[in-house]
């Protein structure tokens, strides 16, 4: 099993720094079932490629093996099989461990590499794909990557045999390392569709972990979700539950989704999952994502608001609502991810927009924590699930670009009321909602902020309740409408 990385930033070496793997050195990572191997086929200023070589010993696999992690459709599988030539669960895994920093995106000797996307070129010669290229096509697009999905003949020497299961896939793209080794680390597993090791609870923690900045947006996160957990019922309705609780800046999608399934696949979908077709969309609650757009863009319309600035905008949720209300006259855009704004434009068909409904959108990557001319002259900001990503020492200097520098008429603020968790049946006591929530706060918590950022910077605050309130613990998101 083989993976190439190739980038052309100059000097494109320094993707050594990235991987944490010198390029003048091949590098050996014992695996429980064989051996991984790094080294640099190039490595020049203008091009630098790097290739991890999974070399599996098919007795150790058989000795490692667990009962139950995945199944056999022939006797003998278990002794001839694809596990040592086909990216799998066995290459994710290996993934994870020889390039564990890479996919934290961490980098002490060059950060700010890091958090920068980059021309990246992602090669596997043999990849497991049910339904063909179109399936890779589907599973990659959305993430912002060219791809080249090539099916791979049973026998080029009979070739009315047809194809194989197998593509050869490449994928080109501007993104960050750490996202585009996460895109692998999730999706080689789900294209295999049997993982090597018993599917448990933690799988749980592991997907949201390595998806949080792109899965609650994908078009297909229900069948990711139920391939990656093995289709175990209880583990994918928990999985689903806790995506459809993301917020907005992980792009989160509406919940009536219809459920893809392989063909073949019989299994109906776990209560909690939407059916595959035939579903109504009105026979579903809506979202807590969904109702919290529902209540920002009725306090803006409320207010008088003509022109708006979400800040954190994530995949454009609200942003959709807002262009589709011809009395909002800029609807404006920024996050601070520039792989979240092309979800958002993909989400919007920003090529397919009228002309008027062009002019009157913008979208531009930008973050609350630094103070930018492009936020200042609408009457609304907006941030919607947004304050719990700061850090709590930096919450005052996010007040100060907002309220102080930026200062339109009106901000919306919206956050998760941490009371209402307990209602939450998996999530653990004491745990966030997100993995990148660096706090939540109880409603009296909120308020005191609220209170003292409106004083500080001449606002008056109200709060409301968004979605239906819990008697002892209120409603699970909590919003603050600040007015000059």
């Amino acid at each position: 099993m083989l993976l190439t990385i190739t980038t052309t930033r100059e000097p494109a070496t320094d993707l050594g720094f990235l991987l944490h793997k010198h390029p003048d050195r091949i590098q050996r990572f014992t695996q429980s079932y064989g051996t991984a191997h790094v080294f640099y086929p190039e490595a020049e200023a203008a091009r630098c490629t790097a290739a991890l070589l999974l070399e599996v010993e098919p007795a150790e696999l058989l000795r490692t093996r667990k009962a139950g992690a995945g199944s056999a459709d022939f006797s003998l599988a278990r002794y001839v099989n694809d596990r040592p030539y086909a990216a799998s669960s066995l290459f994710a895994v290996a993934v994870g461990d020889v390039f564990r920093s890479a996919l934290r995106g961490t980098c002490k000797a060059r950060p700010e590499l890091a958090a920068a996307p980059l021309p990246l070129t992602l090669s596997l010669p043999a990849v497991p794909c049910p339904g063909g290229p179109d399936r890779a096509h589907r599973l990659f697009e959305p993430l912002g990557w060219q791809v080249d999905a090539r099916p791979a003949e049973l026998d080029p020497g009979l070739p009315g045999w047809g194809d194989s299961r197998y593509v050869g896939l490449t994928l080109t793209g501007e993104l960050r390392l750490a996202d585009a080794l996460s895109h692998l680390y999730v999706l080689l597993p789900v294209l295999d569709g049997a993982k090597h090791y018993w599917v448990g609870p933690d799988e749980i923690d592991k997907l949201l972990r390595a998806g949080e900045r792109w899965l609650p947006g994908h078009p297909e996160r229900t069948w990711i979700t139920r391939r990656y957990l093995a289709r175990q019922a209880g583990l994918v309705r928990t999985a689903v539950a806790r995506l459809s609780e993301l917020d907005d800046r992980s792009a989160d999608v509406p919940d009536d989704a219809a459920v893809a399934t392989d063909p073949g696949e019989e299994e109906p979908p776990p209560p909690g999952v939407p059916s595959p077709a035939g579903t109504e969309a009105a026979e579903h609650e809506p979202s807590q994502a969904d109702r919290r757009a529902g209540a920002v863009l009725s306090v803006l319309e409320a207010e008088g608001v003509r022109s708006v600035l979400d800040i954190g905008c994530g995949s454009g949720k609200l942003l959709a609502r807002l262009l589709d209300d011809p009395g909002f006259t800029a609807v404006v855009g920024a996050d601070v991810s520039a792989a979240t704004l092309e979800q958002a434009r993909r989400r919007l068909r920003v090529d397919r927009l009228p002309e008027r409904d062009r002019r009157r959108l913008d979208l531009f990557t930008a973050s609350a924590l630094y103070s930018d001319p492009r936020f200042r002259g609408y009457d609304a900001a907006v941030l919607m699930e947004v304050v719990e990503h700061i850090d709590p020492a930096r919450l005052p200097v996010a007040a100060e670009v907002v309220f102080g520098r930026t200062a339109p008429r009106t901000v919306v603020v919206t956050t998760p009321n941490a009371e209402y968790n307990r209602r939450y049946e998996w999530l653990p006591e004491g745990a966030f909602r997100h993995t990148d929530h660096r706090f939540e706060w109880t409603r009296a918590e909120f308020r005191a902020w609220a209170g003292s950022v409106a004083d500080t910077y001449g606002y008056r605050v109200r709060h409301l309740p968004v979605g239906p309130e819990d008697p002892e613990f209120g409603a699970s998101t909590q919003m603050g409408v600040f007015t000059k």
